[in-house]
């Protein structure tokens, strides 16, 4: 393996993160040359870099919780109906008796045993599924 493609499998692994953006941001101001300071451009530039970092995690984790509670909403919905489930290579059907959020993911009771929300493949709709 040559030296530059061992350099990109190293570099498709790393990840920069917030305090690494603020580590590298606080060393270049401390070495910086008096005489030949950074910009205000420049500066101005990586703090609207720092900023949409700290924005683009915060949409992030509000993805998360939205999707949570629309799986949350969608599981909550079946409660009382009667589901067919297929699970590790059987098929079951029966009457979602509750819902329980287990390591922040829907899980539905179905006759004792918990399923996953996206295990479901029907339905029952007035008696038939």
């Amino acid at each position: 393996m040559s030296t530059s493609s061992v350099s990109a499998a190293t570099a498709s692994t790393q990840t920069l993160s917030q305090d690494d953006f603020l580590q590298l941001m606080v060393a270049q101001l401390t070495t910086q040359d008096p005489l030949n300071p950074t910009s205000d451009t420049d500066f101005a530039a990586q703090l609207a870099q720092f900023s949409a970092l700290e924005q683009t995690k915060e949409i992030g984790a509000d993805v998360v919780t939205l999707n949570a509670g629309q799986q949350l909403s969608q599981a909550q919905s079946l409660l009382g109906q009667t589901v067919e489930i297929s699970s590790d290579d059987t098929t079951v059907t029966g009457v979602v008796q509750s819902v329980e959020m287990v390591d922040g993911v829907p899980q539905l009771n179905v006759d004792g045993t918990l399923y996953n929300l996206s295990d479901v493949t029907a339905i029952t709709n007035n008696g038939t599924l």
